[in-house]
């Protein structure tokens, strides 16, 4: 039977992006007033801030028979063979992931790869994990 783990979201981080994104419009909307320009760009940046939203919302990981699936919006990552992981543990690095949070962990597989995800109840993934695999180190408790 499949379980499917939702990303914990940073909520925060989704506002960030907005200021980033907008803030430069809404400025230049102030100032210049409306042309043609700046209301394409708008149009782009709209869609392109909406592409990250459904990335946010629809990132998950599927634990699927000895399997760790895990898909970010459109995206679809190499499945993970579990029995290869050996080692769990809590990350704090911001480097780009299928994470939608800062609170987020490592996973370190195979001989050198590692992947950092985030979701949402990560010690019951950790024991779902280990359930399929009882040799994962893990450094999250």
């Amino acid at each position: 039977m499949a379980k499917k783990y939702s990303s914990k979201i940073s909520y925060g981080l989704l506002v960030v992006l907005f200021i980033v994104f907008f803030s430069p419009i809404i400025i230049n909307l102030i100032i210049d007033g409306v042309y043609k320009a700046l209301v394409l760009l708008l149009l782009f940046l709209i869609i392109v801030y909406v592409f990250i939203l459904h990335m946010f919302f629809k990132t998950e990981y599927l634990i699927e028979e000895s399997q760790l699936q895990v898909r970010c919006g459109f995206f679809t990552y190499k499945p993970i063979n579990i029995l290869d992981i050996k080692e769990i543990s809590k990350s704090t690095n911001i480097i780009s992931s299928p994470a939608a949070s800062f609170d987020r962990i490592e996973i370190k597989y195979g001989k050198f790869e590692e992947l950092i995800i985030s979701p949402k109840n990560k010690i019951q993934f950790a024991k779902d994990l280990m359930f399929i695999n009882p040799n994962i180190k893990n450094n999250l408790a």
